[in-house]
């Protein structure tokens, strides 16, 4: 099971730092992404990271605002969001896929529960 945890509410401006961890397994050898949807929204691809680290493509709306990292050696990918926007307000899930370059939603075929981000205006 995959568990995202550091969502919160927070002014716009703000920060957060979303983290990513499974229970019972490792996925240093997977792609992780992170994901998110609005009410009344599709999920959206926000960042993912491959196991080297070295594809780490971004949505456009988060670019130079959000960076993905891993710690393998913890298990654990995060999600540093910086100069939070209302429209950043989502739930954010994270997943696990086997290809190198994810940013489509149907290459991930494990996903964890959400963990609510809110920015207030």
């Amino acid at each position: 099971q995959l568990q995202a945890s550091g969502g919160g509410l927070v002014q716009t401006g703000g920060s957060l730092r979303l983290s990513c961890a499974p229970s019972g397994r490792t996925f240093s050898r997977y792609t992780i992404g992170w994901f998110r949807q609005a009410p009344g929204k599709e999920r959206e691809f926000v960042a993912s990271i491959d196991r080297t680290r070295s594809n780490t493509p971004y949505a456009e709306s988060v670019k130079g605002r959000f960076t993905i990292a891993r710690d393998n050696a913890k298990n654990t990918v995060y999600l540093q969001m910086n100069s939070l926007k209302p429209e950043d307000t989502a739930i954010y899930y994270c997943a696990v896929s086997p290809n190198a370059w994810a940013t489509r939603r149907v290459e991930y075929d494990f996903w964890g529960q959400g963990t609510q981000v809110t920015v207030s205006s």
